[in-house]
């Protein structure tokens, strides 16, 4: 078992779905953090594929010049999603109860999961899940900060490192069999310690950890 049963819980155990009841019309991170997202996807997506947004909300980051055969959103609110102008359509589903996906088999090139992934609290069978609906080749961009309702975060995020935080993701892949090495994309911020310390803040920090089905 890659995660033990402490490092699975949460803050706020009461079930996810009534956190997230209510639609949050914001975006979760900085303007250069999303820029820098919608640039890995404008690097690393392909036109006229399949996407899947899984933990998607009302926003997607994608290119706005970048047209895809179909883009299935996933998430935990219906009036965040149904907002998403991405969505060619979406489901409503908490992983954290039921990770097995209502997808066929390799029909996916890619799937996302944008600032979203230290929610799962059993992420051996949801990237288990993501491995069986992707294509052969077909890519996953895994994208975070340093930013989470702290309450949800399971224990392993809360109590790591950002450093180990992207080791954590990169178990996560290998928890399931038939993914490639995992790539990691790093920009931290801009504004040097001393700056920092006296109170200047730069960017949100971007870590991206990526692999593809072999």
């Amino acid at each position: 078992m890659m995660l033990r049963p402490e490092q699975r819980s949460k803050l706020d155990d009461t079930n996810d779905n009534d956190f997230y009841a209510l639609p949050r019309f914001v975006t979760h991170v900085d303007d250069s953090f999303i820029d820098r997202l919608t640039d890995l996807y404008r690097q690393r997506l392909q036109p006229n594929t399949c996407i899947l947004d899984l933990m998607s909300s009302w926003v997607s980051h994608l290119p706005s010049e970048m047209q895809f055969e179909h883009v299935e959103g996933h998430g935990l609110n219906k009036e965040e999603l149904a907002k998403n102008p991405r969505l060619d359509s979406y489901f409503v589903q908490n992983l954290n109860k039921n990770p097995k996906l209502p997808l066929e088999d390799a029909s996916f090139d890619a799937v996302l999961i944008a600032v979203s992934v230290q929610y799962i609290q059993y992420p051996e069978a949801v990237f288990s899940e993501i491995l069986r609906i992707l294509k052969p080749g077909g890519i996953v961009i895994i994208s975070f900060s340093n930013r989470m309702f702290y309450q949800k975060a399971i224990a392993a995020w809360r109590d790591s490192t950002e450093t180990k935080r992207i080791g954590l993701v990169e178990q996560y892949f290998r928890a399931a069999p038939g993914f490639s090495n995992p790539e990691t994309v790093v920009h931290k911020s801009s504004v040097p310690s001393l700056w920092q310390m006296l109170g200047v803040m730069g960017g949100d920090p971007f870590y991206a950890v990526i692999a593809s089905k072999i």
